[in-house]
């Protein structure tokens, strides 16, 4: 088991954070830290995502970054230059998936044909309209080698179903990190949380 496979089991969250402003990156990660949870999900779909992967990776050695909503090769290559130690795709990319395998990232891609590339920890998404822990118990039948990281829908209101499940390696979810509470800079709410 990767190193970065074994951090995600361990926290069983992946808080998944939309950041607009780097400057919230640091002070996001130490409420994270302070609430116990050592890793992070940066999506790349703002201008500041590799600024912020890069502000944590320098600044809070203790969190383990990465980056999601990773769709290109480029965005790959720009999210490990800033430091992501892992990539999260929404979906299955065969060149993805190829340049994270020749430069050894450890990619937790979305579930369509993953498994045939070889991957076994993916990323179940979108989880409750996908068919949410009910789909997860039967996919473990026929695939007992895979580890879901399920995410969309996950939330307080079930993420202990999801958790109690064996093939679950962690939750991934926004509202660990809503993006009000962050661009408002309203980290110890965010501990709380």
């Amino acid at each position: 088991m990767h190193e970065c496979t074994k951090r995600l089991y361990a926290a069983g969250m992946l808080p998944v954070a939309v950041i607009g402003d780097a400057r919230h990156a640091v002070p996001l990660c130490d409420a994270l830290l302070a609430a116990g949870i050592d890793v992070i999900e940066v999506t790349f779909r703002t201008e500041a995502a590799a600024q912020a992967v890069a502000a944590i990776a320098s600044e809070r050695p203790g969190m383990l970054p990465g980056a999601g909503t990773i769709l290109s090769v480029d965005q790959a290559e720009a999210a490990v230059r800033a430091g992501a130690r892992f990539l999260v795709t929404p979906g299955f990319s065969p060149a993805v998936a190829a340049w994270c395998k020749n430069h050894e990232i450890p990619l937790y891609p979305g579930v369509s044909t993953a498994l045939a590339m070889g991957f076994t920890d993916l990323k179940f998404f979108p989880a409750e309209q996908s068919g949410g822990v009910g789909a997860l118990r039967a996919l473990g039948g026929p695939y007992q080698q895979a580890r879901f990281i399920p995410t969309g829908g996950v939330g307080l209101h079930n993420l202990n179903a999801y958790l109690s499940l064996p093939n679950v390696l962690c939750c991934g979810g926004s509202f660990l990190v809503p993006a009000g509470l962050v661009e408002a800079g309203r980290f110890d709410e965010i501990e709380t949380l």
